[in-house]
């Protein structure tokens, strides 16, 4: 045995229940450099651990408990196999083999350099061979990592597909070897421009790949494709070559375009398609439905100024309840379509489109003239409320509709209403603050709507003596809960009395709300509790129930169908809870 011990090319020992040293070959020897008197037989092994741990020939950072695992090792005396990573850079792979009746054998096999082929034989696999950037394999693996992360912690991940433009004519005109170099020097920039934890891979050619991971808002996904565009775009000067080039990116994300890595690289590449498409240098984001989308708004578009002709607009009224009388003392005027196929369009779907293609002034005409000649039938002590937007403010013709509405009608001015939010003021503060004026001089009464919500409610007061200030439904929903909005309440209505101005809470929903706001000297109230929007024909019956509303019951109406809230007044495109519509 001694003499097979001795040619073989691993390192072999071997000790016994004493744990002293049988025989150890000249491998062994040479692998820990152990002196030769501690190669003879009887050799302790714990002198022999003590020699490798000077020597600095051990795993880990703790001596003491390097040891204490080896100890271990050898009293459960089982078989174990090991690689284990010397402090001097070495991997050993260690075969404990225990004895019958005590002692054991152990070989050592310094797989280092076969490590390290190895290592560079998976790298080479999975990198690039001209940039080093992740190539297919790896960026799919990286993939995969993300998407299970996201998965996991419900985040989006951004796949941010490129290539350069017109590279070709780089290769053409300045020879393969410019190309390339010009290729290393793109997967620097774009190491350095991209963050770290993100992925850059090559995929071929001049086709790169950037996985942006933790992607909370489109606009980080943004802010990473122009931060490629203008890393890639600046100057280089390439084996002596100036060379400029630009860079398109087509970005796909994850969950929203695809759940794979092959979906997020299709929708990526057809978003890149797009960005060249439309001039290069620039990126675009994926839109699967986006052709769809776009027909379906025509179509809608068409819709919309048919039903401006045929009249297929009705308005609907939700009541305003005077909290000191217990009676309705206004109705607000909300917009429906009945489509002739659709049935009832959300006014979240057509208002914004009316907005955009400049339908909302004629429909905001008809709105004025309509509401004023309903109203014109109601007992002479209720008022009506008409939302205005940004756009009416801007056309000419307000001023006029409004008078003309008030003469058709015969409704009193001091019986209209209007309600405005922040946003008119802030289009064209100091116009729209001279056509209030104009208007209010006809003694059509002026309503905040939305107060509280914007940063400078406070000087608009200031600025134009409102009639009437509409407390934001945010407050009056948290105002159970959370003491900052009752003080908020508390304050609007104490100002709103220092300035003789009405306060109405808006979206009172419960008996507790209704009565909150009452204690707080609200002027009026309006919300579900009260009533949901009707229609014209059904106020009558609705004015004779309100006194049930008095007794702290809820008048029971029929819901309607749109499912939305009160996304219908103009100029407005976020939702509330406190009216439907």
């Amino acid at each position: 045995m001694a003499a097979a011990a001795a040619n073989m090319p691993v390192g072999l020992c071997m000790f016994d229940a004493e744990r002293r040293l049988v025989l150890c070959n000249q491998s062994y020897a040479d692998l820990y450099h152990v002196p030769e008197p501690l190669t003879r037989p009887g050799t302790p092994w714990i002198d022999l651990m003590r020699f490798r741990i000077a020597a600095g020939l051990y795993a880990g950072h703790d001596p003491e408990k390097y040891v204490q695992q080896l100890t271990e090792t050898i009293d459960r005396a089982e078989r174990t196999v090991s690689l284990v990573e010397l402090r001097d850079g070495r991997t050993i792979d260690l075969i404990h083999q225990p004895l019958p009746g005590g002692g054991w054998l152990a070989t050592h096999h310094d797989v280092t350099d076969l490590r390290r082929s190895e290592a560079k034989i998976s790298y080479m696999a999975r990198h690039d061979g001209l940039t080093e950037l992740p190539n297919r394999i790896l960026f799919r693996e990286r993939a995969e990592e993300a998407l299970v992360e996201m998965r996991r912690d419900g985040s989006k991940i951004a796949f941010h597909c490129l290539d350069l433009d017109h590279f070709k004519m780089v290769n053409d005109t300045l020879g393969h070897p410019v190309g390339d170099a010009l290729l290393k020097e793109v997967a620097a920039r774009l190491k350095q421009v991209a963050r770290e934890g993100d992925t850059v891979a090559r995929l071929g050619g001049d086709e790169f790949v950037i996985i942006q991971t933790a992607v909370d808002q489109p606009v980080e996904a943004t802010a990473l494709a122009q931060r490629v565009i203008d890393g890639l775009s600046a100057p280089y000067v390439v084996d002596g070559h100036g060379v400029m080039i630009s860079a398109s990116i087509g970005i796909s994300i994850a969950p929203d375009d695809g759940i794979d890595a092959d979906q997020l690289l299709k929708t990526g590449d057809m978003a890149l398609y797009r960005a060249k498409a439309e001039g290069r240098g620039t990126y675009r984001f994926f839109e699967p439905e986006m052709d769809a989308r776009m027909q379906a708004r025509r179509f809608l578009e068409l819709d919309l100024r048919e039903a401006v002709v045929r009249q297929q607009f009705e308005i609907y009224y939700q009541p305003l309840l005077n909290l000191d009388r217990g009676e309705v003392s206004c109705f607000e005027a909300l917009l429906r379509w009945h489509h002739p196929t659709r049935g009832i369009v959300s006014p979240g779907e057509f208002i914004p489109l009316a907005e955009d293609i400049g339908l909302i002034v004629p429909i905001g005409e008809w709105v004025i003239k309509q509401a004023c000649l309903d109203a014109a039938s109601w007992p002479g002590s209720i008022k009506v409320a008409v939302n205005l937007c940004p756009a009416q403010f801007r056309n000419a013709r307000l001023l006029s509709t409004i008078v003309e509405a008030l003469d058709i009608s015969g409704l009193p001015p001091s019986r209209l209403e209007l309600e405005i939010t922040e946003t008119v003021l802030l289009a064209n503060s100091q116009a729209t603050l001279s056509m209030l004026q104009h208007i209010h001089m006809l003694g059509v009464h002026i309503a905040m709507d939305d107060f509280g919500t914007g940063y400078s409610s406070l000087s608009y007061l200031r600025s134009f003596p409102f009639d009437k200030i509409k407390i934001d439904q945010s407050f009056i929903t948290d105002a159970g809960d959370i003491d900052s909005s009752v003080a908020i309440i508390r304050a609007v209505t104490s100002l709103g009395n220092s300035l003789g101005m009405q306060t109405t809470a808006e979206g009172v929903e419960t008996v507790e709300q209704l009565e909150r706001v009452r204690r707080e000297g609200c002027t009026e109230a309006q919300g579900f509790l009260l009533s949901r929007p009707l229609p014209a024909r059904d106020i009558p019956a609705m004015l004779e129930r309100t006194r049930a509303v008095v007794a702290g019951e809820i008048i029971e109406t029929e819901p309607e169908t749109s499912g939305e809230r009160d996304t219908d007044k103009p100029g407005r495109r976020r939702s509330r809870a406190s009216v439907p519509a």
